[in-house]
């Protein structure tokens, strides 16, 4: 019995001693735990009192974003006058703030706190455009690359394009160059690149017009019958920013002079009459109507008889001759022959316009292969010499314009459906942007008629042109006007006449280019009366020009740089000429 109580008694003594045991463990698991709820408290404490923030980039559809006040006593945001650029790095607050509905973010600028809508921030640069279509407000160029001259496609005035992209934001906000996608007039799928200063964010904004300006033109056309020119209503009107290149001012009073290739030979008999003689710029030709000065590598394979059939000598040649003409102070324009180009024509027939009514093999002002050939001629130009602008000469259709579109036999090769003074512009703005990247300048050289009141036959209309361009060159010679009525021995009076209405023209585009106009520098010895051109011929001319509100300076016109002729005037070149000054004898 004994022995059975105390086994019994043992039991319990053992029942007991593990109950204590198990009550004892726990505290060693709830005092570590206890001690990570307390650290993980602490934490949240600290982070609420110290809230993380991000680095976030401003986004939107527009070049601006709207930033907001808080009005404490209102207890509700207020806009403010300003905005803030696209693409601006900024601080996220991570603090959210919802007014009707939107969602406000908090954040850090330049040590003030804004807020901003939620939908305005995100992480990635790429993503501040948060447009997904634009809107073709001028008829532009669609570049197949970011870079370069390589033409996709061509987008008429309220053609939608789907953004895919860009390259960079400029300081205003604005977009450099989108990256776009459409379907061109002609079927075509197109991806590249476009100009976002020619664009709007909508149809309607895309189809407005500059309507003062509009207005002054749109009824210009020529009395009596359609030039087939085109009308001014599909001409772009807007304003067109001249720029102006830091190390390269542009020439805005010329005293200039014309060089041949075959003048290169001599150049530095040129340069001696220049120097003494205040010529400040040269008009070198690069391309002649019959061919190159030099040499062109990069158009071997897009012409090659261009290519073979050079008039001075290698590239280097030609190169030493411009840096002598640079180095005497002088600002060099290299001259392009554009659309007059038998020699371009050989290799591409399918790009010339296809006549019963004329003779002439002129490439077509609509090709954009003929386009894309001379913007890589004079993008090379530019690198191997460093010219200071590129003057285009023949920018236009031939003279017999009139005729082949009367007859109705002519193929101009119009792929894009453009009016023939269209399609002058839209060259005008290709040809402007891509030497504008490489810091150059761009001018046009035009007929005479052209500051006429309306669009002539060969789709050259001062006023468009001089928008675009960043100088003008009008060719009102003396000889030019008729030989029945004597218009060459009084220079004064008919450069005087025509400069008048030039300079009207002027004043009816908002940007108006620099114009210099060329001059008869050459003796009118085929008509009666014959006449010497002498230095009194030219200050006549170049009094004129100046008398009639012109006054960017003159240009002197000998289609073979005859270096006799050039000594005969050069004490005109050494005169500034301005309005009223009075009239020189030499």
């Amino acid at each position: 019995m004994s022995n059975t109580r105390y086994y019994k008694k043992k039991r319990r003594r053992s029942r007991a001693h593990t109950y204590r045991r198990r009550q004892i463990r726990p505290l060693w698991i709830i005092i570590p735990a206890a001690i990570v709820i307390l650290a993980v408290v602490l934490l949240i404490a600290l982070r609420k009192e110290e809230p993380v923030t991000f680095q976030k980039y401003l986004a939107s559809d527009s070049k601006g974003v709207s930033f907001y006040y808080i009005n404490e006593e209102e207890h509700r945001l207020i806009k403010s006058s300003d905005s803030l650029q696209r693409g601006t790095l900024v601080t996220d607050l991570n603090q959210n703030y919802s007014e009707n509905g939107v969602e406000y973010a908090v954040i850090e600028y330049n040590d003030n706190q804004f807020y901003v809508p939620r939908s305005a921030l995100v992480d990635d640069p790429l993503d501040v455009i948060q447009e997904t279509e634009v809107w073709v407000r001028t008829s532009t160029t669609i570049y197949e690359n970011e870079t370069g001259p390589e033409i996709a496609s061509f987008a008429k005035k309220g053609t939608c394009l789907s953004v895919l992209g860009y390259d960079e934001i400029q300081e205003d906000g604005a977009i450099h160059k989108y990256k776009v996608h459409f379907t061109d007039m002609t079927g075509k799928d197109v991806t590249g690149w476009v100009y976002g200063k020619y664009m709007a964010a909508s149809e309607q904004q895309s189809l407005a017009v500059n309507t003062e300006i509009y207005e002054i033109h749109k009824d210009r056309i020529y009395s009596g019958r359609d030039l087939h020119g085109g009308l001014p209503t599909t001409l772009d009107w807007y304003p067109v920013e001249k720029p102006s290149f830091p190390g390269n001012p542009i020439c805005d009073y010329a005293s200039a002079m014309y060089i041949t290739s075959k003048a290169l030979d001599n150049i530095d008999a040129y340069l001696e009459i220049a120097k003494a003689n205040g010529v400040n710029c040269m008009v070198i030709n690069i391309k002649g109507e019959t061919g190159m000065s030099y040499p062109v590598e990069e158009i071997r394979e897009l012409s090659p008889t261009s290519y073979d059939l050079v008039y001075f000598g290698s590239a280097q040649r030609f190169q030493e001759a411009v840096r002598k003409c640079q180095d005497a102070g002088i600002y060099c324009i290299g001259r392009i022959i554009l659309f007059n180009d038998a020699v371009y024509a050989k290799d591409h027939p399918e790009d010339c316009i296809e006549s019963s009514s004329s003779t002439q093999t002129w490439p077509s002002a609509y090709s954009r292969n003929c386009w894309y050939f001379n913007l890589v001629l004079a993008t090379a130009a530019v690198k191997l010499c460093g010219f200071n602008e590129i003057q285009f000469d023949y920018v236009r259709f031939p003279e017999e314009s009139y005729s082949m579109s009367e007859n109705g036999d002519t193929d101009f090769k119009n792929v894009y459906d453009e009016e023939k003074a269209e399609a002058i512009q839209n060259f005008c703005y290709y040809a402007s942007d891509v030497l504008h990247e490489l810091g150059v300048y761009m001018s046009v050289d035009v007929f005479g008629e052209c500051a006429n009141s309306y669009v002539t036959a060969y789709g050259q209309y001062y006023p468009a042109l001089s928008l675009v361009a960043d100088a003008i060159s009008a060719m009102p010679y003396t000889d030019h006007y008729g030989h029945q009525v004597d218009t060459w021995s009084d220079p004064y009076t008919t450069i005087f006449e025509w400069a008048t209405k030039a300079a009207r023209r002027h004043s009816e585009t908002p940007t108006p280019a620099i114009d210099r106009t060329w001059v008869t520098c050459y003796d009118v010895p085929n008509w009666n009366p014959t006449i010497t051109c002498d230095a009194h011929y030219i200050a006549e001319q170049a009094q004129a020009l100046a008398d009639a509100g012109l006054t960017g300076g003159f240009m002197t016109w000998n289609g073979i740089s005859n270096l006799d002729k050039y000594t005969l005037i050069a004490n005109a070149w050494d005169h500034i000429y301005t309005p009223g000054t009075p009239r020189i004898e030499y």
